[in-house]
């Protein structure tokens, strides 16, 4: 109930009496879908946390904020310095705006999952938070009111049905009705009880935050487990809405990122199991190299024009039948089956790649699975889904690449950068000195990773196969033996005006392995 209607005229009031000759002075939002709304007069500060997140849309009123010094935008800079002069309610309406100086108006459209607040500079959007919502420009603040017929001979029209009558009710005034008889009354009895709980709901005393059917409410009305009682809506809101994030918010949300981290889990094996068996199947395969291999050794052997015909075949050491196209030259058909065979090792290398592109988003989906697991409480959720945003995210972020080619063995993870500039970031941004860095010597190639673990020391089987990968990613991959250096990353370091991917390594060791990627031969392994 904390953005029905009725509510809302409570809440509404409550901010006229409370900012009325206040002035904006910041409006910023440093997390998705959140607006925060700053305040002041006479020392006094007044902030409106506006939480417009599909799953749960709500305004708080924290005591203070503190603004974080990064991932944070200013927004709706036009507020800045202007003094609200009213609040109004729109009549039957889940929507309310403030009258500010110099002619601009701010709209709180709060419509469930389609809440928006909007700024307008005389009858003209200016700015809109929610930019996804682009139709609510053409909204008229001044138009919104909703009049309804909601007196006797309506109710009697429409035979007590209060959907028809009211329908801004909601669910919890009928619920209120119908456990004081309202489904067995006479329609006079129903108009005698609508009216007693309107006295209520529209000049309510007290605000409760209940429990019904397991879930957080805010209601106007004493139904349900009362857990909390409150005078101001202000309070009330606010305290329900931090109540309603730390249990049922959290519940849900941790839910969702569950099932889509498992969903995405579920694909990416699925994907990587067929794109192997494929693999497997084509490694195998050579029958169309086999085939002109003995269609090449025994032209001599093959009349003209022949449909089909019987040879050697001294790969199986059997006699098999081939069959030929007769309007064209044992020859020419072993040369098209040449080019399959060509067409066939591409398509093994991409395979190949494929299988190695999604073990590494299985590592990345596991890692995160395992984050998500040690969450406890909406603080640390708020953190985990902004760290894996890429993963949890809208459809635009999650479309976005993994930023490193990402491997795991005996617990410690492994980072590959991807490119020039990639390796730039990986070396400079997102390893730490303890860390330990691996290239390959003397030649190009990928940045590799070692990330630390306080108190362990890295495994040899470990150090082997991220100089395996470091092998494998540089020019030296063709070679039987390569080369690696590496050291802590401590002791790398970035000349000024160095090229992309280009550092001087002040001391280090070398280790000499086979270039391979240790990991494609057991996917899943770590």
């Amino acid at each position: 109930m904390h953005l029905n209607y009725y509510f809302l005229r409570q809440l509404a009031q409550a901010l006229r009496t409370k900012l009325v000759g206040m002035q904006a002075v910041t409006a910023f939002s440093q997390n998705k879908d959140e607006l925060i709304l700053g305040f002041a007069k006479d020392g006094e500060d007044f902030y409106i946390r506006a939480s417009l997140v599909t799953q749960f849309t709500s305004l708080s009123f924290p005591a203070d904020f503190r603004r974080a010094r990064v991932n944070t935008a200013e927004l709706m800079k036009e507020l800045q310095g202007l003094t609200v002069e009213d609040v109004v309610q729109h009549q039957n309406e889940r929507s309310f705006y403030f009258i500010l100086s110099g002619g601009y108006t701010l709209l709180f459209k709060l419509f469930g999952n389609r809440s928006n607040i909007i700024l307008f500079e005389g009858q003209e959007a200016i700015e809109l938070f929610q930019k996804k919502f682009a139709a609510d420009a053409e909204l008229n603040p001044w138009a919104m009111d909703r009049s309804l017929p909601q007196n006797l001979p309506a109710f009697e029209a429409a035979n007590g049905n209060l959907r028809k009558v009211y329908p801004t009710f909601g669910e919890l005034p009928v619920l209120y009705l119908e456990e004081r008889g309202y489904n067995s009354a006479t329609l006079e009895e129903k108009w005698e009880l609508v009216q007693s709980m309107l006295d209520i709901i529209s000049s309510p005393e007290q605000f409760y935050i209940i429990r019904l059917n397991g879930k957080i409410r805010l209601s106007l009305l004493a139904v349900g487990e009362i857990l909390y009682t409150y005078t101001d809506p202000l309070e009330a809101t606010d305290r329900f809405t931090r109540l309603y994030l730390s249990e049922t918010g959290f519940e849900q949300q941790y839910g969702q990122a569950k099932q889509q981290l498992e969903r995405k889990q579920h694909v990416t094996k699925t994907v990587m199991d067929q794109s192997s068996k494929k693999l497997e199947e084509l490694r195998h395969d050579r029958s169309y190299s086999q085939t002109a291999d003995v269609l090449m050794a025994n032209l001599t052997n093959i009349p003209p024009r022949a449909a089909e015909v019987e040879l050697y075949d001294f790969y199986t050491d059997q006699t098999r039948t081939y069959i030929l196209k007769q309007n064209e030259t044992p020859q020419k058909f072993a040369e098209r089956l040449y080019r399959k065979a060509k067409n066939q090792h591409v398509e093994v290398s991409q395979l190949e790649e494929k299988v190695e592109r999604k073990l590494e988003e299985l590592i990345v989906l596991e890692d995160a699975l395992q984050a998500l697991e040690a969450v406890e409480n909406y603080k640390q959720l708020k953190l985990f889904l902004r760290e894996y945003s890429h993963l949890v995210g809208s459809k635009q972020q999650e479309q976005e690449q993994i930023p490193f080619r990402v491997f795991e063995s005996e617990g410690f993870k492994i980072l590959v950068g991807k490119s020039s500039q990639n390796n730039d970031q990986l070396t400079q941004r997102h390893a730490y000195k303890e860390d330990l860095w691996l290239h390959a010597k003397d030649v190009s190639g990928s940045h590799v990773i070692i990330k630390h673990q306080a108190g362990k020391t890295i495994p040899g089987t470990v150090l082997e196969k991220a100089a395996q990968l470091a092998a494998y990613y540089s020019k030296r991959k063709s070679d039987s033996l390569c080369p690696v250096i590496y050291t802590p990353k401590k002791w790398v370091r970035k000349p000024k005006g160095a090229p992309a991917g280009a550092v001087v390594v002040e001391r280090e060791k070398v280790l000499l392995v086979k270039p391979e990627n240790p990991f494609a031969s057991a996917p899943g392994s770590k």
